[in-house]
């Protein structure tokens, strides 16, 4: 007999293209209950199914997003993703503070609101958090977000609410915040959302592949291109420190051997506006097979961006769920590992799968060091 666990009441920050995906795609699925949802581990997690997610309440910095209600939001620009016709929320986009969230090269296409201080807004945050019933925050914010995204944890650690870091900022693997989550027994899955057939989560498995055949990696790269505001937010090249981090680590793990930082190259390439959600990666690998005969390998993988992350946000939304109601806190390594490039604990992927699948089943929880 499948369980009923009833909805799991969720926040979002930043109202941008991934959670406009996320959004429609819930309500694409709910329109249509007899279709099998494409991209989850389980239709079945523990008791809840994709349609127990609920967004109760949302935050964001832009003009045009902010006061509006969230079917609104979803659709407004810069946001690129239209995909069905949502019907009417009653959930009303609130003022989130901006501190580094906006990037210089995408001030002038949010137009950010700056009508409170932070310390205001806290307080407000807060408040909204304890009257919507918000149990999961799930942060979409743009790479480079340092303060914004330590803002968030904070008011995750201040609420109670469990914290699912889409973004390359590094909280659930951070040592520190990670003891700070775990000591107040508050489940955070991150750091770095993979995506469901995308450009790293690719490289991964290509790489790995070399080694589980014997074959030598001597040389890569991975290279990607797009046209919406995450490329563009992205020209800022000093906000990607903690990007390329995590992307080269999730490749460099997979390895028994590192390879030398000059022979590795992974990063966003460019902005092309006319691709708009479309995201291109072009990942080249070249190695030495038997008697030191060499190999080449050039892929192109084209893909739309915001699809291709739903369906683990779904799953990291339900296992943070799934944490909340057996008391655990700190980082939830098994779902970091599977869902997210920068995890605590890195492993293979069929190994983070196999310890997912144990965490689901209740027989086995890993809670940081």
């Amino acid at each position: 007999m499948v369980l009923t666990m009833g909805k799991i009441k969720c926040g979002v920050v930043g109202v941008g293209n991934c959670f406009a995906g996320l959004y429609q795609g819930l309500q694409y699925y709910k329109e249509n209950p007899e279709k099998e949802v494409i991209g989850l581990m389980h239709q079945d997690m523990a008791g809840y199914k994709t349609q127990d997610i609920e967004f109760v309440s949302a935050f964001d910095v832009g003009a045009n997003k902010v006061g509006k209600p969230l079917d609104e939001a979803v659709m407004a620009y810069p946001n690129m993703v239209d995909w069905i016709k949502l019907p009417n929320s009653n959930v009303i986009v609130q003022e989130s503070p901006v501190l580094d969230g906006v990037g210089k090269y995408v001030e002038d296409v949010i137009k950010p609101v700056k009508s409170h201080s932070p310390e205001e807004l806290k307080e407000k945050i807060k408040k909204h958090i304890k009257d919507t019933g918000t149990e999961v925050i799930v942060s979409y914010l743009p790479v480079g977000s340092q303060k914004a995204a330590e803002f968030w944890a904070n008011i995750c650690l201040e609420t109670g609410c469990a914290f699912v870091n889409c973004m390359p900022v590094f909280i659930a693997s951070d040592p520190e915040w990670e003891k700070r989550f775990r000591e107040k027994k508050i489940p955070v899955i991150g750091d770095d959302i993979k995506g469901q057939i995308g450009a790293t989560i690719v490289h991964r498995v290509l790489a790995k592949l070399t080694q589980d055949r014997g074959a030598e990696l001597d040389k890569t790269y991975q290279l990607n291109v797009g046209g919406n505001t995450d490329f563009q937010n992205m020209l800022e090249r000093n906000r990607l420190e903690s990007k390329k981090i995590s992307k080269t680590e999730s490749v460099q793990s997979q390895l028994k051997d590192r390879m030398d930082d000059d022979m590795i190259h992974i990063g966003p390439s460019d902005h092309v506006p006319f691709l708009n959600n479309t995201k291109i990666c072009f990942i080249y690998m070249e190695g030495r097979q038997w008697a030191d005969i060499p190999y080449k390998l050039d892929l192109k993988l084209d893909v739309d961006d915001k699809a291709n992350s739903a369906g683990i946000v779904v799953d990291a939304v339900r296992a943070a769920k799934i944490a909340l109601d057996r008391g655990y806190g700190g980082a939830i390594e098994s779902a970091s590992a599977y869902l997210m490039k920068h995890p605590p604990v890195q492993m293979s992927d069929p190994e983070a799968k196999s310890a997912l699948e144990y965490f689901i089943m209740g027989k086995e929880q890993k809670t940081g060091k």
